[in-house]
This record gives structure tokens, sequence and C-alpha cells, in this order.
């Protein structure tokens, strides 16, 4: 019994060492990887590399180290790589099918950062949800929606979505229908409109403004009033609400009714 705690010490002590050095290898990777990371991204920030691609950069290089001093760190304490390898090639179906939903994010992030079909900080729309980019990593984007939530996408489900990219359109237009009543001079409301938007700071001088008159309403004749504006330099929601606020002061001004749906109610009083 005492030659074996004898010999279980004696191997804890040879063990030790060997711990100890793995422990710091570990520990020495992965501060390696941060640290060479951030070296790689500022290098690529003063060559002036696309965020997405030196975002992608970064990233590989910093898992890279950490896996490569990990393995290292494994062999320290006596770890068959070798073996642990043939394993896993036997077990590769098994696995592959146990992560494949992740394996697809992994590919559709680092496309979504090749092909660049948006950049950190655009307004986009993908499916449902619309908003700005606040990160692309190798699973998910994230996207901050106009009313604040902030929504995690799967990579695969953006990669294989309709994407609307605001940020990148040269112009956009903005559509807002009013009526005026039936015995306006229409041709009169057309000019007070196009001189309002026309006003208006932000508005591309081409396209033009221009007015569709398209129903007899109820009580009034239907019209929209179109400009376009340029996203770059110009918030939409901020220009819509100008538009607005700038047409029903310019109709005020003109003395031109924008009415309100009238209803004719008759009783029929019994005797």
């Amino acid at each position: 019994m005492h030659t074996s705690l004898q010999e279980w010490a004696l191997m804890v002590l040879a063990f030790l060492p060997r711990l100890i050095s793995a422990l710091v290898i570990f520990a020495a990777g992965w501060y390696l990887g941060v640290w060479l990371g951030k070296l790689v991204d500022r290098l690529l920030q003063r060559r002036k590399v696309d965020r997405e691609i030196a975002l992608l950069l970064r990233r590989a290089t910093q898992w890279g180290v950490f896996l490569l001093l990990t393995i290292v760190a494994l062999q320290q304490v006596g770890f068959d790589m070798t073996a642990f390898l043939a394993g896993l090639g036997a077990a590769g179906i098994a696995l592959g099918f146990a992560v494949q939903d992740v394996t697809q994010n992994l590919m559709a992030g680092i496309l979504l950062l090749l092909q660049q079909p948006f950049d950190i900080g655009d307004a986009v729309q993908v499916g449902d949800y619309a908003g700005t980019v606040l990160d692309i990593n190798l699973r998910a984007t994230e996207i901050r929606t106009w009313d604040g939530r902030r929504v995690y996408l799967p990579n695969a489900q953006v990669y294989t979505s309709p994407i609307v990219n605001y940020s990148r359109s040269e112009a956009r237009r903005i559509g807002i229908t009013l009526g005026v009543a039936y015995d306006t001079d229409l041709a009169r409301a057309q000019e007070v409109a196009l001189q309002a938007v026309h006003a208006l700071p932000g508005v591309k001088e081409e396209p033009a403004p221009t007015v569709v008159f398209h129903t007899f309403g109820e009580s009034s004749i239907d019209f929209t009033v179109y400009y376009w504006i340029d996203p770059q330099s110009t918030d939409f929601f901020a220009a819509q609400t100008a538009g607005v606020q700038a047409l029903h002061r310019a109709f005020q001004e003109a003395g031109i009714e924008i009415p309100f749906p009238v209803r004719t109610v008759y009783l029929q009083q019994e005797n």
C-alpha cells in the first residue's frame, strides 16, 4: 500500500510540470491570439482595408493562434492528437449531422463578410426585420430595429433571405397621399404641392418631384406627392415628416381645403 502511494505521488510529481506547462501555453495562446488579432486589425485599418474584411481576418487570426497553441498544450500532457483525429474521422459523419446548423451559419457568416451585401452601420431590411446592422460575427448578424429591439439573425437565414440595403441607395422615394375638396382647382393644388416639397432640405432635383391624381374618394379627390431624397445626407423619417408638415402648411396658406369624410344620416320617424 505504501509503495502504491509512493508510485502515485511520483506520477503526480512527474505530471505536474507538464500540466503547469500546458496551462501556461493555453493561457498564452488565448492572450496571444487576442493581441495578434488587435494588431492585425490596426494594421488593416491603417491600410484602409474594408471594415468587414478586417473583422474577418482579425477573428481568423485570433482563433487560429488559440487553436494552434491549444493543440500544443494538449500534447504537453500526453494527449495523442493522431489517435484523436483518427477517431474524429470515424465519427465525422455523425458529428457533421450534429453540427450542420453551426457549420451553415459559419460558412454563411464568412460569405457575408467577404461578399459584403451590407456593412456595419448600414440601414437594411432582412426578411421581416428592418434596422441598423450592429455586428456580423461567424454565427449571427445583429440588427437594431427601428423600434429599438436587438435581433440576432442566423447567418444562414440572412444569406438566403432578400436583403434591402437602404444605405447604398443613391436616392430614395417618399410618397405622401392626401386629398382635396371636389371644387378645388387641381392645377393650383398641384402647383402648391410641388412648391412645398421643392423647398424641403435634401430633396433631389432629379428625379423631380411629381404629383399623381389617382382616386375619386367619398369626400375628396386623392393624389400622391412623390419626391426623392439622398439617404446619405437626409434621414428618411425626418424627410417624410417634413413633407407632411410642409404640405399641410402650404395648403392652409393657399386656402385649399383638405376635407374629412362627411356622412349624411336620414332618420325616419314613425307615426
